[in-house]
């Protein structure tokens, strides 16, 4: 098959010593095709090829008919992941255009399901391409402290230059802002307990009765209002930007560039019962003079990536029953998904969500086919 979509996947490396009878390339495509039409494990990657062998056969070689799903399993075991992603991130910047100021959100997820006796549930560090709706890629790493660590391999692998990097407080590492700043890009990173003093400073810095009397022009605010299921949400943002307001930060040094601070206070209430809550979360940038409502923008922007691809994932995908758990199995197969899901939401046609979109590319071969370019 030389279609654009396969030639990102055939420089991967057959990792099998022996009983080469299925083309590497086919067990692949016909786990992407398989995947986009909802299998959701070995067996039925199988078995969705041999209901679907004529269709294949129109573009794939099977020059053994198609693979068992003993097969299929131990190809995707034994198939190096980094090289996968590899080919997945190449084809991703590919076919999608990352403008200048875009939120790209880096967030973990663990499948809770795919843990063996000796092994921990598989951990994934995903970046999501907000405006654009489709996942750059992803970074395993065991645990979820160690989105530490997987987070400067994850940017490694992705060209973030004029992007706006969001993460939660376990992204909030000075090594961090300084991979995505040397990379070209901004960040914005929540700020909790972990940076216990430069949390204190920022509650400090926005700590005053008055604080647009202490500040004046300075401060710069923006409020939003939302009502659905029966809550009314007032969202304010404050930051503050440039260096009289930065020097107030004590350590401000061990963070590259650090030009901005921010302050989104969310209000609840219950209409029903008058009940009301309220949270306050603070921010650090290196984006200098953003505006309040960008800023606003871009911390209700990263939480597309909970909703849009980790809630899609386990509603639509099922992701999180899943208990294939040998070698590398479990991040071949997220890899699997996220190929899908990016096929599904790169489709400009499409006028249902995923989940009727699965059962039409599983109905539908004319479908199928139009998400692949075939």
């Amino acid at each position: 098959m030389q279609q654009p979509f396969t030639n990102h996947f055939i420089t991967i490396t057959d990792t099998r010593q022996d009983n080469r009878s299925h083309l590497l390339i086919d067990i692949i495509m016909i786990a992407i095709c398989a995947t986009l039409a909802g299998a959701e494990g070995w067996i039925e990657i199988a078995r969705f090829g041999q209901l679907k062998e004529a269709w294949f056969r129109k573009f794939l070689t099977l020059p053994n008919g198609i693979p068992s799903h003993d097969t299929i399993g131990r190809v995707f075991s034994l198939l190096d992941p980094e090289q996968f992603q590899a080919c997945f991130t190449q084809w991703i910047r590919s076919v999608v255009t990352l403008t200048n100021g875009q939120i790209v959100a880096i967030d973990g997820k663990t499948n809770r399901h795919t843990f063996g006796k000796d092994t921990k549930p598989l951990h994934l560090v995903s970046a999501w391409a907000t405006a654009n709706g489709v996942a750059l890629g992803s970074v395993a790493t065991d645990v979820k402290s160690n989105e530490i660590t997987a987070i400067p391999e994850l940017l490694k692998v992705l060209d973030v230059s004029g992007c706006v990097i969001t993460t939660d407080a376990m992204g909030c590492q000075s090594d961090i802002a300084a991979d995505i700043v040397n990379q070209g890009g901004d960040y914005l990173l929540a700020v909790k307990g972990n940076q216990g003093l430069l949390y204190r400073d920022l509650k400090a810095l926005f700590g005053a009765p008055e604080p647009q009397a202490q500040w004046g022009e300075a401060l710069k605010t923006n409020t939003t209002e939302d009502r659905n299921h029966g809550r009314i949400e007032l969202r304010r943002c404050e930051v503050l930007s440039g260096s009289d307001v930065i020097v107030k930060l004590r350590h401000k040094g061990n963070w590259l560039q650090l030009n901005t601070a921010v302050k989104v206070t969310a209000t609840r209430t219950v209409v029903s019962t008058g009940a009301v809550t309220s949270f306050t979360r603070y921010y650090i940038s290196s984006l200098v003079d953003p505006s309040a409502e960008y800023c606003q923008q871009a911390v209700r922007d990263h939480w597309g990536i909970e909703n849009s691809l980790h809630w899609v994932l386990d509603m639509s995908f099922r992701e999180d029953e899943s208990r294939i758990r040998t070698d590398h199995g479990p991040q071949n197969m997220a890899i699997l998904r996220h190929i899908a899901l990016n096929l599904i939401k790169l489709d400009k046609d499409r006028t249902v969500g995923v989940k009727a979109s699965i059962k039409k590319a599983g109905w539908d071969a004319s479908y199928l086919e139009h998400l692949l370019g075939v």
